[in-house]
């Protein structure tokens, strides 16, 4: 019966060596296509194609020329230029008036306010005449729309939604999937012809969210790590290590880029020689990455077997410790109590009287 927990050892520690050569067949990069002598590295980098949208990318459009189509009825947050001549000379009336809500435009005292809302912008000088002719002797009055509050809803950041569209608020949602963006503007300053006269935008990337390569560490059997960034056009196999602040304790040397193949079930294998890449500064494996490219980081099988072994051993070293625990109370009991020690002896001489 000695024996018996030496021999469970000896078997616990067999499985968990054969389970660990079977979930771990090897540590090398995949067997793959290999990469061709022209590959993007970090001394013969490539501009990457030209950009398109995709959800969930960030635009900023600015509206360079936004003009209403006539006649325009005006409305809360529009801003009217209005000059008056004639006007009070310890009180002029000149420059921008916002039309606040209830679609009041306030000139200021002694005039106070005008409602100009649902009017054209010829109606609301008429108006703002006949208001401060009350006041004033035959005013002259010049108004016009210095900005439109529609503006706000086009100009600004826009997420491409899920749908592949932005929202321009009022002015519907425009489709920019796919395009590029000198498209974008081309399709966004089409769809406002239906509300705006000749407009112009300009459009750009805030935030290039859709193109990413991803960085994977093994865990050593406690977990695969993954890091998603965004591509700039400029990223290499050292700079995605560098923002994950290097690589663990539990990581091996082995590196590769595992590159998609579009339209094909295979893999393209770009080992990178990290002693090469950081110690000898060889940029030969220090390629340029691409968007879905995985930066994978293999484990060290070292820390990998022990943490295999750990797992294994975990649950029998609890089994054979609550077995000690109950051969000693055992013995405890058999030496004490029962050849004649009695409660005194187990409580070591003290016990009950």
């Amino acid at each position: 019966m000695a024996r018996v927990p030496t021999c469970l050892g000896f078997v616990v520690v067999a499985a968990a060596l054969a389970g660990c050569r079977a979930t771990h067949p090897h540590h090398g990069p995949p067997l793959a296509m290999m990469p061709p002598p022209d590959m993007p590295r970090e001394l013969s980098k490539v501009v990457l194609p030209v950009y398109t949208i995709e959800p969930p990318d960030i635009l900023v459009i600015e509206a360079i020329h936004i003009v209403p189509r006539s006649p325009y009825s005006l409305r809360t947050g529009d801003v009217l230029a209005i000059n008056v001549i004639g006007a009070l000379p310890d009180a002029p009336i000149s420059g921008a008036f916002p039309v606040q809500p209830g679609g009041m435009v306030n000139l200021g005292p002694p005039y106070g306010t005008v409602k100009v809302a649902g009017l054209t912008i010829e109606q609301a000088q008429e108006e703002v005449r006949r208001v401060l002719a009350m006041q004033l002797r035959e005013p002259t009055v010049s108004l016009s729309l210095m900005e439109m509050a529609g503006k706000q809803q086009i100009a600004g950041q826009h997420l491409v939604g899920p749908d592949g569209t932005v929202t321009l608020g009022s002015y519907g949602s425009v489709p920019v999937v796919g395009l590029t963006l000198a498209q974008a503007k081309e399709a966004i300053e089409r769809h406002l012809q239906q509300y705006l006269e000749d407009p112009e935008v300009a459009v750009d990337v805030f935030a290039y969210n859709s193109k990413v390569y991803y960085v994977i560490t093994e865990g050593a059997g406690m977990g695969d790590g993954v890091v998603k960034f965004p591509i700039t056009g400029n990223d290499t196999v050292l700079d995605a290590i560098a923002n994950i602040n290097g690589t663990t304790q539990v990581s091996s040397k082995k590196i590769w880029i595992a590159r998609p193949v579009p339209n094909s079930d295979q893999m393209q294998i770009l080992p990178v020689d990290w002693k090469g890449i950081t110690a000898h500064g060889i940029a030969a494996t220090n390629y340029q990455l691409l968007p879905g490219d995985r930066v994978f980081i293999a484990e060290d099988h070292h820390v990998a077997l022990d943490t295999q072994l750990a797992k294994a051993m975990a649950p029998w070293e609890r089994v054979f410790g609550f077995s000690l625990l109950g051969v000693q109370t055992i013995s405890r009991f058999s030496g004490n109590v029962l050849q004649g020690g009695g409660l005194r002896g187990f409580f070591g001489g003290g016990g009950v009287q």
